[in-house]
C-alpha cells in the first residue's frame, strides 16, 4: 500500500459519519435557518475575515508567523468550466485536526444535540465566523463543496464533502499552493449557476460584506480593444525594364512596391485583473472630529441611494449593557408612498455585526413612526444565533431600540431649538416695525426686505422641512409612543398651519 493510499484509508477512518438523521439536519440548515440563498457568501467572507483576524493577532507577538506572506486579503474568483467558485483567505488556516473538528461539527454533533443546541449560548451559538453551521450555508448553493487548507503547523490537507454520507480528510498531492490560509471551492447546483456572474457576486460582496477590514478582490474580466498590426503579404508586381530614359516617379504617385489600406486592425480581447470590491470605509468607525460634513453626507447618499443631502445626522458611540456605534440620518424628503404601507413598513437602519451585515430591515431596532430614518447600527458583541438571521436576546436590542430612539428624538429637537431660536431672533429685530406708522416708506428699504427674506429661508431650510415631511409621523408616535408622548408632543406646537 503506497503512502497516499494510506493516508485515505487513515483518514476515512476519522471521518464522521453525517448519521442517519443527515437529510433531516441539513434539511434544517438550508430550509429553516436561511430565508435568502445569498447569505452564503456573507458567511464564508465572514469565516474568513476571522480567519485573518486570527493571523493578525498572532503576527503582533510573533511577526515571522507571517512569513513571505504578508498580505492579509480575501480572493474570489469563478471557474464557468467546472461551475465553481472559489474564496480564498491569507488567515491562519487549519491542520488536518482542525479541518476535522471545525468542519465536522454539525456531521458529529447529530440532529438532537444541534437542536438542543440552538437553545443554549454556547460557544458555537455565539461567534461569527465559528466554522459549523455557518459554513454549511454553502450546500444552499453546491452539491459539493471543497476546502482546501495550509497551517504553518502543519501540510497542507483537502477536506471534500458532498452532503449525502460522510466527509473525509487527505493531505493535497499538489503540495503547498497557498503558502498559508483557506480556500473553499463551491460546486455550484444547476439551479445556482447565476452566481457565476460576476455582477451578481460583485454586488453581494458590496451589500452584505463591503465594511470587512480586509480587502475583497474579485476576479473579473473586461473587454479590452487593441490595436494590432494586419499580416498581409507584399502585391505581387510585374518586372519593370529599367533603361536609362525611364522617368523617376514622382513624389505623389503610389509604390507599386508598397501595400495599400491600413497596416493595423482593432481586436476585442478579454482582459482578467483583481478588482477590489469594497472601497468604502466603515466611516462609523472613526473619531467624530476626524470626519467632515462632506464626508458624513456623502456616507449618506451611498447607503440611502437618496441624491440630496440630509437634514440632519447623529454620530455616537453607546455604552452598558450592549455597546454600539451608530449613525442616524434624517432625509430631507419623504418618499411619496410613505403611509401607504404604514404599518407593514420596516425599519430603514441597516445592522451589523462588526461590520457584517445582518439585516437592512430588522424592525425591532426602530419604532413604526421613525422608520423615516436611515442609517447603520454596528456591535462588536452582538450575541447572534447560528444563521444571524435572528437575534437570541431580544432584551439586548430593546435596550439598542431604546437609544436609538433618544438620539432621533434628540435631533429632532435640535432642528426645532434651532427653529425657535431664529424665530425669536425674527421677532426681537423686527419689533419695532409694527410700531413704525409709514411701513410702506421702509417697505422700501432694501435692507429691511433683505432681513425678512433672508430669515424666511432660514426658517424653511431645517425644522419647517423636516415638518413638512413627517410631521405626521411625530403625530402617530404621539399617540403610539406612550413613554415619549410628552417629548413628541413639545414638537406640535410649530408650524401648525404647515400641518401634512
Amino acid at each position: 500500500m503506497d503512502e497516499q493510499t494510506k493516508d485515505v484509508v487513515e483518514t476515512n477512518k476519522e471521518a464522521y459519519d453525517f448519521n442517519a438523521d443527515v437529510s433531516r439536519l441539513m434539511d434544517i440548515i438550508i430550509n429553516s435557518l436561511y430565508t435568502k440563498k445569498d447569505v452564503y457568501i456573507r458567511e464564508l467572507i465572514s469565516n474568513a475575515s476571522d480567519a485573518l483576524d486570527k493571523a493578525r493577532f498572532i503576527s503582533v507577538s510573533h511577526p515571522e508567523f507571517l512569513g513571505y506572506n504578508t498580505e492579509l486579503e480575501v480572493k474570489i474568483d469563478f471557474n464557468d468550466r467546472d461551475k465553481t467558485i472559489s474564496i480564498t483567505d491569507t488567515g491562519v488556516g487549519m491542520t488536518k485536526a482542525e479541518l476535522i473538528k471545525n468542519l465536522g461539527t454539525v456531521a458529529k454533533s447529530g440532529t438532537t444535540a444541534f437542536l438542543e443546541s440552538m437553545g443554549q449560548n454556547g460557544e458555537q451559538m455565539g461567534l461569527i465566523g465559528q466554522f459549523g453551521v455557518g459554513f454549511y450555508s454553502a450546500f444552499l448553493v453546491a452539491n459539493k463543496v471543497t476546502v482546501t487548507s495550509k497551517s504553518n503547523d502543519d501540510e497542507q490537507h483537502i477536506w471534500t464533502s458532498t452532503a449525502d454520507a460522510k466527509f473525509n480528510v487527505v493531505k493535497d498531492p499538489r503540495g503547498d499552493t497557498l503558502g498559508r490560509g483557506t480556500r473553499v471551492t463551491l460546486h455550484l447546483k444547476d439551479d445556482a449557476l447565476e452566481y457565476l456572474e460576476q455582477d451578481k457576486i460583485k454586488n453581494l460582496v458590496k451589500k452584505y460584506s463591503e465594511f470587512i477590514n480586509y480587502p475583497i478582490y474579485l476576479y473579473l474580466s473586461k473587454e479590452v480593444h487593441k490595436e494590432v498590426p494586419i499580416d498581409t503579404p507584399r502585391k505581387d508586381v510585374e518586372k519593370i525594364e529599367f533603361d536609362d530614359e525611364m522617368e523617376i516617379q514622382d513624389e505623389g504617385e503610389a509604390d507599386p512596391f508598397e501595400n495599400d489600406g491600413p497596416k493595423t486592425k482593432t481586436v476585442t480581447e478579454q482582459e482578467w485583473h483583481w478588482d477590489l470590491v469594497n472601497v468604502i470605509k466603515a466611516i462609523w468607525m472613526r473619531e467624530k472630529g476626524e470626519i467632515s460634513d462632506e464626508e458624513y453626507n456623502g456616507f449618506y447618499k451611498t447607503i440611502s441611494r437618496d441624491a440630496e443631502d440630509p437634514l440632519a445626522y447623529s454620530h455616537f458611540s453607546a455604552e452598558g449593557e450592549i455597546e454600539f456605534k451608530a449613525i442616524l440620518y434624517i432625509p430631507s424628503n419623504a418618499p411619496f408612498d410613505m403611509y401607504d404601507n404604514y404599518y407593514g413598513s420596516k425599519s430603514s437602519l441597516k445592522l451589523y455585526v462588526r461590520r457584517v451585515l445582518i439585516s437592512e430591515d430588522f424592525e425591532e431596532l426602530m419604532p413604526k413612526y421613525l422608520n423615516f430614518v436611515k442609517g447603520v447600527v454596528d456591535s462588536d458583541d452582538l450575541p447572534l444565533n447560528v444563521s444571524r438571521e435572528q437575534l437570541q436576546q431580544l432584551k439586548m436590542i430593546k435596550v439598542m431600540s431604546k437609544k436609538l430612539v433618544r438620539k432621533t428624538i434628540e435631533m429632532i429637537k435640535e432642528l426645532a431649538a434651532e427653529a425657535e431660536e431664529t424665530e425669536d431672533e425674527y421677532d426681537s429685530d423686527n419689533e419695532d416695525w409694527e410700531d413704525v406708522e409709514d411701513k410702506e416708506v421702509l417697505a422700501d428699504d432694501e435692507e429691511w426686505e433683505y432681513e425678512e427674506e433672508e430669515f424666511d429661508e432660514e426658517i424653511d431650510d431645517k425644522y419647517y422641512t423636516f415638518w413638512k415631511n413627517f410631521g405626521k409621523s411625530i403625530k402617530l408616535g404621539v399617540i403610539e409612543d406612550s413613554s415619549n408622548r410628552t417629548k413628541l408632543a413639545k414638537f406640535l406646537r410649530f408650524y401648525s398651519t404647515a400641518d401634512p
